[in-house]
């Protein structure tokens, strides 16, 4: 049976919330992100989860019934570390066994799980190694396979790929979400990492100081962000303080500020008159031989950065503000250039940054 699992959590350590009734439910087979900024309370909230921690108050229900009261051992959860945790002393086989042999597993039941776990992730020509004979991939591999060896109700990962290069993260990101779909799990991860969150998750959930700001599909999150610091940490770096003038036929908002007059998509219903912000993406912002016109700012370079095949280009506009493009081909510094913001792109926030 896949596990779904719902909960409400508060946490304080003394007279500091670390976590300020977060409730979720997680449907069996989903796989659930927790995003956000270090502090935010993401790996706490793993740890309640997991029976590492108490909470201070709250409730945790597995397939409807409540475990708060279960230790750690008797929820049924494998959990993979940021550290990865494995026994330096133990070899491959015996690190993935452990679990299966505090359960007092047979032996012949405990030697084919194991062959089992590390055919999933690959590493059957390993078991006789130890830790320290291995990459940090295949550590990580290890770990994984020690987690799912007990066939746990529910997976958790906390940042479990942040210690591996850039290009193992985007191997073993490949391979999580290979095994999710193969072993028809039910997984948490936590990450502060926003690519990871959008390529593995059915659901993200954005956090910041213990309080849910926006839960929703990477889509939902990555394209209609509903508050400034959602839009910040998943990639909107131009903001535009603004009022909003009037609703446009379709619901697109026009709005203006000192710097700009723009149309764009309203993330909530906007009143005229009203307080906002417009956010917009470097790589939605197009270069232009216009130098005004609708959604078009002017403005003088100050900085690019050579990318690759991308330059990032800092343009000061004539108020000072600065906009940042994520541009093909290469500008000077020094010259005037127009900057089109399309419409479509460009979403207009409430000037509030409530959770």
């Amino acid at each position: 049976m896949i596990s779904a699992l719902s909960f409400r959590l508060t946490k304080r350590f003394g007279t500091r919330t670390v976590l300020d009734e977060f409730a979720l439910e997680v449907h069996g087979g989903e796989f659930v992100t927790f995003l956000g900024p270090s502090g935010c309370g993401k790996s706490t909230a793993l740890n309640l989860l997991a029976g590492l921690i108490p909470a201070t108050s709250g409730e945790i229900r597995l397939d409807g019934s409540p475990i708060d009261h279960l230790p750690p051992e008797r929820r049924g959860f494998g959990m993979v570390f940021q550290n990865y945790a494995l026994f330096p002393h133990l070899t491959v086989f015996d690190n993935v066994a452990f679990g299966l042999a505090l359960r007092a597993r047979p032996r012949a039941e405990i030697a084919q799980r194991v062959r089992r776990m590390l055919q999933l992730v690959r590493l059957t020509e390993f078991e006789a190694r130890y830790p320290s004979q291995l990459s940090g991939g295949q550590q990580q591999r290890v770990a994984i396979a020690r987690a799912l060896a007990v066939e746990p109700r529910l997976l958790l990962l906390d940042e479990p790929l942040s210690n591996l290069d850039a290009k193992l993260r985007l191997e073993m990101r490949s391979e999580l979400k290979r095994l999710h779909a193969d072993l028809r799990l039910t997984s948490i991860y936590v990450t502060h990492d926003q690519s990871e969150a959008l390529s593995l998750s059915d659901r993200v959930v954005v956090l910041r100081d213990g309080r849910v700001m926006q839960v929703g599909t990477p889509a939902e999150i990555h394209d209609r962000p509903r508050t400034r610091f959602v839009a910040d940490f998943m990639g909107y770096r131009n903001f535009f303080p603004v009022t909003v003038d009037r609703i446009e036929p379709g619901g697109l908002v026009v709005a203006r500020g000192k710097d700009v007059t723009l149309t764009g998509r309203p993330v909530t219903p906007l009143a005229p008159g009203s307080a906002a912000v417009a956010a917009v993406r470097p790589e939605d912002v197009e270069l232009t031989a216009e130098l005004a016109g609708p959604n078009v700012v002017r403005g003088t370079v100050r900085l690019t950065e050579y990318l690759g095949r991308e330059h990032d280009v800092e343009v000061a506009l004539d108020s000072g503000t600065m906009v940042m493009a994520r541009v093909e081909r290469p500008v000077e510094v020094g010259s005037a250039v127009g900057l089109r913001l399309p419409s479509e792109r460009v979403v207009v926030l409430p000037a509030g940054d409530g959770a």
